[in-house]
């Protein structure tokens, strides 16, 4: 009898808030009511005076692939202030939590990409969840975080850089998690869940590792983590070019790419325009075979694409002219294909990082057209570039204005410097997630096998270094089951960096957060992910990605495939990195 009066006085409770209007909640001192109590929170002192409130009707937001385009909410648009005690420092938070009757009991975060965190308050709503940003102290809504890095030469600001690493967003979640349970008088658990890609899928497992108890599920796609090695690595096409003396028109390398996918995309059972097994690839094409053939481009304008963006311009793109191009691949060119696929060696041979995979597009080693002598020169991207000079070198400078004197062992130095200097902040690669797994968390993570920004290797070998560090004792198909009960990785076939590929017609992932509820909130554990085709042959056909370490395998063109191990192939997305010392996870 308890337990039923329980139940009807709580479904009355729940009743009565749906009830109530959004006028009634979205008040200043509702809002200040609801906020933690200052010395329940440790290291955050609220600002009750600070706090704004207004009602936001028939609202259209823009939510990570979400089906919520045409929808209108309503919702309280919320910003508070916090400091942390003894600092003299203030951070806004902004929040928008949902019309009492649509919400779900959720909290929900949003990663950014680039240097840039979400400034976006409500990708939430579409799942019935409040949902917040912040300005991490340093008005991350108006600056970029390598805008305010360095004080000045030499100087860094290591607040911003811990704010912008991970901690802004968990005092962000922890703030915002209590807020919207008193906003609404709920006593009912929050489900939290953060979701991002590129750096906003840094940001998601930055938050798994060390903000672990405080989510429930995490989406993370395509993560920018590894900062030392993985920024580094987009000088090292340019190093390749510079090295081997050879500057190809870019439409050389473009052939090259398209080649090979021609002739690798039937390896996987189906000839179908996308090359689902990049390792079969690695293992049965010879990039040489390519040698001969011809290419030929129109004349173009062509835009260098900003840190983590696959789809916009971003800050520190560029634009720039492209003349008509044509000729045969050259054995130089192919040279330089093979060793940026190869990935970074030192000068004894030994790796130092993992690449991308063949087939990928070779964007980074795109050369730049000079109308005065008519050639082909290096164009150093400053997606690496600009991480050079002001993370490595400490310079206020957005670029490397050359690589006269470098060679394959400086990069490595570059990466070594940057490894030891941002362990504990930018690399974000902690490999025990023991407090995420042990407070009943969930992670999804998946990444575009044909990325041509961060190499999709990079997810696998940070997949194996969860297994081996939290599994160790266990035997490898032990370790997997039980680690793909809480934490799952997809590699998409064919698909670009936080996107589809207008290379590869493949499928590409739409309903992740939908999948991640039912499996927080319903026990679903998902075995496959989800996925639709977009463009080609087979627009609209929904494939049912394999779970890692599966590897698709189609039934002879056919429109099924299965998912198999191949130890083979699994060894080839296997690396140790003996160019340096110290374990890179």
């Amino acid at each position: 009898m308890p337990g039923t009066i329980r139940a009807t006085l709580i479904a009355a409770l729940v009743a009565t808030v749906s009830a109530l209007s959004l006028s009634d909640v979205c008040t200043v001192s509702n809002v200040q009511s609801a906020l933690p109590g200052n010395g329940t929170l440790l290291g955050i002192e609220l600002i009750p005076s600070s706090v704004t409130a207004n009602s936001v009707y028939n609202a259209s937001v823009s939510s990570m692939l979400s089906t919520s385009s045409g929808t209108a909410y309503n919702y309280c648009n919320v910003t508070v202030s916090y400091t942390h005690p003894g600092k003299g420092d203030k951070v806004v938070v902004k929040y928008a939590l949902p019309e009492p009757s649509s919400y779900a009991n959720r909290f929900y975060v949003a990663g950014g990409g680039g240097y840039s965190l979400s400034t976006d308050a409500t990708g939430g709503l579409p799942y019935g969840a409040a949902s917040g940003a912040t300005d991490a102290g340093y008005d991350a809504f108006s600056y970029s975080y390598d805008e305010v890095f360095l004080y000045g030469n030499g100087s860094i600001n290591w607040d911003a850089t811990y704010m912008f690493a991970y901690q802004a967003l968990g005092e962000l979640t922890i703030i915002g998690k209590p807020l919207s349970q008193a906003f609404y008088s709920s006593s009912d658990k929050v489900y939290t869940y953060f979701e991002g890609c590129s750096d906003g899928g840094r940001e998601a497992m930055s938050q798994v590792q060390r903000w672990g108890a405080e989510y429930d599920g995490v989406i993370a796609g395509a993560p920018a983590f590894r900062y030392a090695q993985q920024q580094v690595n987009h000088v090292f096409p340019a190093e390749v070019e510079y090295t081997l003396g050879y500057y190809p028109p870019p439409c050389e390398l473009e052939k090259i790419v398209n080649a090979t996918i021609t002739a690798c995309d039937p390896l996987d059972g189906r000839t179908d325009g996308v090359v689902s097994r990049t390792d079969l690839c690695q293992l049965n094409f010879n990039l040489s075979s390519i040698i001969g053939e011809s290419y030929y481009c129109a004349a173009e304008i062509s835009t260098s694409l900003g840190f983590g963006f696959s789809k916009r311009q971003a800050e520190g793109s560029s634009t720039s002219y492209q003349p008509a191009q044509n000729g045969t691949v050259t054995a130089e060119g192919v040279a330089v294909a093979q060793a940026i696929y190869d990935g970074l060696h030192d000068s004894e041979g030994r790796r130092a990082y993992l690449s991308w995979q063949i087939a990928s597009s070779l964007s980074d080693a795109d050369t730049q057209y000079d109308n005065t002598t008519g050639l082909w020169e290096l164009d150093i991207p400053s997606t690496g570039g600009e991480f050079v000079t002001k993370y490595v070198q400490l310079l206020d400078l957005d670029n490397l204005s050359s690589l006269e004197n470098t060679t394959y062992d400086t990069l490595i130095e570059w990466m070594n410097t940057a490894f030891f200097r941002y362990q504990d902040s930018l690399q974000t690669t902690v490999p025990d997630l023991t407090t995420f797994q042990s407070s009943g968390g969930k992670l999804l993570h998946y990444h575009g096998e044909s990325d041509p920004s961060i190499p999709a290797a990079s997810s696998v070998h940070y997949w194996q270094s969860v297994a081996s560090v939290m599994y160790n004792s266990t035997s490898a198909n032990t370790s997997w089951n039980d680690l793909q009960s809480w934490y799952q990785l997809y590699l998409v076939p064919g698909a670009a960096h936080c996107g589809t590929n207008t290379l590869q017609p493949g499928p590409y992932p739409e309903t992740n957060m939908d999948i991640m509820i039912d499996w927080v909130e319903n026990g679903v554990q998902p075995t496959r992910l989800n996925a639709t085709v977009s463009s080609g042959t087979y627009e609209g056909e929904t494939q049912m990605l394999c779970q890692w370490p599966s590897r698709p395998l189609w039934k002879g063109n056919s429109s099924s495939f299965d998912c198999v191990f191949d130890q083979k192939s699994y060894d080839a997305w296997t690396y140790t990195f003996p160019a340096f010392k110290t374990v890179v996870y």
